[in-house]
């Protein structure tokens, strides 16, 4: 028979932790892929704060007959909305996430991240498709708003109905940012990060055959 030592058992002993290892792997990535709302809280917000503002800028008449009180309850939904879509939703249901900095000589600089992790990605595929349509419809309507107040010459909305379209469209454009110049970003920093590490080598490479050159002068003298 085979030796303890140096048989078979052992051999199918590692295989069959192997194949439990592999088994477990494909069962939990099974399991987040069927999880389609894995953040339901930040998705319900995500479309909460704008849907809001655009209901209650159609229905804000029948409610209540102060066009202050609309107003500013209508700007504060939107600034809500600006807030959670750019520090909250963004990054827990795509993985983006974009800010403003400044640095210590006082210029302004705008970050654009983007998570890259797949196994996410492929289980939020619901999540990101909620995001984005409604991170994309809403700035259309304010648009559609914008023409539709013009025209019937409500400007006393105007102004309200601007800052709908500069709120949302900022949001728009900073994450469409990061999903579509990430890869640029990241390109650009590399290029720049083997171009400045080449400048020492050039450097040391002409300093050296500087000194080379040196030496067979005076070695000829």
């Amino acid at each position: 028979g085979p030796s303890p030592l140096t048989g078979s058992p052992p051999q199918a002993l590692v295989d069959d932790t192997e194949d439990v290892s592999l088994d477990f792997g494909s069962e939990e990535e099974l399991a987040l892929r069927k999880a389609k709302i894995r953040h339901p809280l930040a998705t319900f917000f995500h479309l909460f704060f704008r849907v809001s503002a655009i209901v209650t800028y159609l229905l804000c008449d029948w409610f209540s007959n102060s066009f202050v009180a609309c107003f500013v309850t209508i700007l504060l939904l939107l600034s809500f909305d600006f807030w959670s879509v750019k520090n909250v939703t963004g990054r827990l249901l795509v993985g983006l996430r974009w800010w403003n900095q400044i640095d210590e000589d006082g210029k302004s600089h705008w970050v654009f991240e983007a998570k890259r992790v797949p196994t996410v990605a492929a289980s939020t595929e619901a999540e990101a498709r909620i995001f984005w349509l409604g991170l994309i419809i809403c700035p259309v309507i304010w648009t559609m708003f914008f023409f539709s107040t013009l025209f019937s010459l409500k400007l006393k909305w105007l102004a309200l109905v601007i800052a709908g379209i500069s709120l949302q469209t900022a949001n728009l454009y900073g994450y469409i940012h990061c999903k579509l110049g990430g890869q640029k970003s990241i390109s650009r920093v590399t290029s720049r990060f083997f171009v400045t590490a080449d400048v020492p080598k050039r450097q040391t490479r002409r300093m050296s055959g500087d000194r080379t050159e040196e030496y067979g002068k005076t070695g000829t003298r």
